[in-house]
């Protein structure tokens, strides 16, 4: 079903078991070990699987000019070896950078390109021998010089193809006569998504025919993506992702892992699993690139917006994408002369590539701390600024293009409120023991996606409901609001539905990514159950537009008759599918979801150490059809934004070409010590332009801005504005250093 006007009045209004707090439907199944991971699946056909280590390059750019695998290929319990020598034929790349489902050979032929790019397999009886005879291969490297440092190739960036330049009136002439002007750079680094579940595959081919278990957020990606690269018919391969431990976007890819471990099983006609270790997270997969940020807003002496300057630069290896930091700021206040800019520069780094709120995750860092230096600039309070330059319509195309909704004003004042935010005081005034303690602000911006997605229902025997699709549940919720969705429209409680995902043999869904999941993957099993609404109806003589389901029975809404479902499918069940694909309406109306953050920061005056004390969001994100796992994503988001602003950082080795602090033991990401009391507010809203749920996403709002809420409110205790991420102890004491010289 296409979905191209406001949706009307639904089944899923009554909210009987919709947006009530339900836990998700799949916890107990983690905790106590039974849900089955990728790595994990022990099946007998899978009992006898080989292990395979992965071997990468210690060099980021050149070539190999001879791989010695005699002696790994002689050690005990090795079955294969795998080198560029003799994997089979594979799928172009047009590019070097991995694409979400082009061909992303491996092994392909001498060429180096990044460094801990795969080199050889090795496969073998168990994990240990593997890795152990991969230490006996011996390589020599022809090393090329690179280019590792995106500050020095700011010169050589250029413009992309997936971030459109924003030039809007006169922007050079505006910013340079307006009498209130900020000009300033902010750096964000390169950051890791490092999940739990590192990625990992289990290749089992059964004549011609591969499934394949792998730790993937998108399966028709994947799919397709595998298919080109191994040179096999699509429908000749099933992918099989029932349970997803993290992505936060490296594993909307796929890597040497899915690869190599189907092109080994394939040659020793016996099922193989790999997994990448914990270092190869980081150097291998995807990361999300680095930026430079230029912000230069004018504004007049009142506070309006006049001039909004944007430009962004990140970098990436040939044929990769851009970190596309400024995009948000074409959307999120007014100022009728605007230039906006993205550039991307040439890097040997490993490859960038989404991770959670890509763009403006790291695009909010900067717009919103630059927004709180023209508010001290005004002397004007950050929140009135903010509310000042609110827009209810696109700001470059002008009001026939409105928001679907935006209730950015509304979560700034209830935030404001709820958080005590008059208590706040001038920068470096208020003072407990060696503790100087702020309070920031920053809006909270997240465009709205959705994507085709579809879905079957089957109505059992019993009377309980099946829901089978693709989608993948990477640790949301998808398994609970799907089931609530499902329950909803057909009158059943949650227990009764069974929701089965992350199957290429089901229907083809949006997956989980861009926060466009759990919208778009609702819609169709909306659309799939008000079908199987229809046929239940029918078979009743019930008249389908008035017919009422509930507490397990249908009701003809006109006679009053009554039918209970159980027992009214036979052995087969009654089944439906449905299929939901979005028009023009993302075109007419902007839409995204919109909220504001306030910190609370304590900061050591004798070693800058910096604690978050409080963070509140407030979220207007459509209907939020689960406050449970909504709150859930909401909390991590806000501590990914924690992160982001005080620890997260991956250190390059300019000369090398690598991430040197590949672990999680020196990549430092926030501990439960770190995360103080975090409190969130959802303000009630439907938008019926965004979809026939009235949904909007959510994963990704919680951190976009709480890490400039934070930077924020460290500049309010310390008086110190540290303009390059993370803001570490060393950056705040150099800040008061360099106030003393002054």
């Amino acid at each position: 079903m296409k979905f191209t006007e406001p949706a009307g009045p639904t089944p899923l209004d009554q909210e009987r078991v919709l947006t009530r707090p339900h836990p998700r439907k799949e916890g107990p199944l983690k905790v106590t070990g039974q849900a089955t991971y990728a790595y994990e699946y022990r099946d007998a056909a899978l009992r006898d699987a080989a292990y395979g280590f992965v071997l990468g390059s210690d060099i980021a750019h050149g070539s190999l000019l001879d791989i010695d695998t005699a002696e790994a290929e002689a050690a005990p319990g090795v079955q294969l070896v795998l080198t560029h020598k003799n994997m089979p034929a594979q799928g172009e790349n047009p590019g070097v950078a991995p694409q979400q489902d082009d061909a992303t050979p491996q092994l392909a032929g001498t060429a180096i390109h990044h460094h801990d790019q795969a080199i050889a397999l090795v496969v073998a009886d168990t994990f240990e021998q593997a890795r152990a005879a991969a230490r006996l291969i011996r390589v020599r490297y022809r090393r090329l010089d690179g280019a590792y440092d995106l500050a020095a190739q700011l010169g050589q960036a250029e413009p992309t193809s997936d971030s459109e330049d924003s030039v809007v009136g006169d922007f050079d002439r505006a910013f340079g006569s307006a009498p209130v002007r900020v000009d300033v750079t902010y750096t964000t680094p390169d950051q890791s998504q490092a999940p739990m579940e590192p990625h990992s595959s289990l290749a089992h081919w059964e004549g011609d025919r591969l499934t394949l278990y792998t730790s993937h957020q998108i399966l028709h990606w994947v799919h397709r993506g595998l298919a080109k690269t191994l040179q096999v018919p699509q429908k000749d391969i099933r992918i099989v992702s029932a349970y997803v431990g993290g992505g936060f976007g490296s594993k909307l890819l796929f890597y040497a892992d899915a690869v190599l471990a189907a092109a080994a099983a394939r040659q020793l006609g016996r099922p193989v699993k790999v997994m990448l270790t914990r270092h190869q997270i980081f150097n291998h997969t995807s990361h999300r690139p680095a930026t430079v940020q230029r912000l230069r807003l004018g504004a007049e002496k009142s506070g309006r917006l006049i001039a909004v300057g944007h430009d962004s630069f990140s970098g990436n290896l040939p044929g990769g994408d851009a970190e596309t930091a400024a995009d948000q700021t074409k959307l999120l206040y007014a100022g009728e002369h605007r230039l906006i800019r993205t550039r991307l520069a040439e890097l040997g780094l490993p490859p960038g590539a989404s991770m959670r709120a890509p763009g403006e995750g790291v695009g909010m860092l900067a717009l919103e701390c630059a927004v709180d230096e023209l508010a001290e600039a005004l002397d004007m309070d950050p929140v009135e600024l903010r509310i000042l330059n609110d827009v209810q319509y696109d700001p470059e195309k002008g009001p026939g293009r409105p928001y679907s909704s935006r209730r950015l004003v509304e979560a700034l004042t209830v935030g404001a409120e709820r958080f005590g935010w008059k208590e706040r005081r001038r920068p470096g005034e208020r003072r407990e023991g060696d503790w100087l303690v702020g309070l920031g602000v920053a809006s909270a911006f997240r465009g709205n996606l959705v994507q085709k997605s579809g879905a079957r229902v089957r109505l059992e025997q019993d009377g309980t409901l099946t829901v089978e699709t693709q989608m993948t549940d990477i640790g949301t919720g998808s398994y609970t609001i799907l089931g609530q969705v499902a329950a909803e429209m057909l009158g059943l409680t949650l227990e009764q539905v069974t929701v089965r995902l992350g199957d290429t043999d089901f229907p083809r869904a949006a997956g989980s990514g861009g926060s466009f999941g759990a919208n778009s993957s609702s819609s169709s099993v909306y659309y799939a159950c008000r079908d199987l609404r229809t046929a239940i109806a029918k078979e009743l003589g019930f008249d389908p537009n008035t017919a009422v389901f509930e507490e397990g029975y249908v009701r003809d809404g006109q006679g009053g008759k009554r039918a209970a479902l159980r027992g009214l499918a036979g052995k087969g069940g009654l089944s439906a599918t449905g299929e939901a694909s979005f028009g023009d309406l993302t075109e007419r109306y902007v839409q995204a979801s919109f909220g504001a953050h306030f910190a609370e920061v304590a900061v050591d005056v004798v070693t800058g150490e910096t604690r978050v004390r409080r963070l509140l969001s407030v979220a207007a994100a459509g209907r939020i059809l689960n406050p449970v796992t909504a709150r859930s994503q909401c909390l991590g988001g806000m501590t990914m934004g924690i992160g982001a602003a005080l620890m997260e950082e991956l250190k390059v080795d300019t000369g090398r070409g690598l991430f040197v602090n590949h672990d999680l033991a020196e990549y430092h990401v926030p501990v439960h010590a770190d995360i103080p009391d975090l409190d969130v507010i959802f303000l009630d809203e439907l938008d019926d332009k965004s979809s026939p749920v009235k949904a909007k996403g959510i994963g990704e709002l919680g951190i976009c801005g709480v890490g400039a809420a934070v930077a924020n409110a460290v500049y309010n205790a310390t008086g110190v504005r540290v303009r390059d991420y993370p803001l570490t102890m060393e950056k705040i004491l150099s800040g008061w250093s360099r106030q003393e010289r002054g």
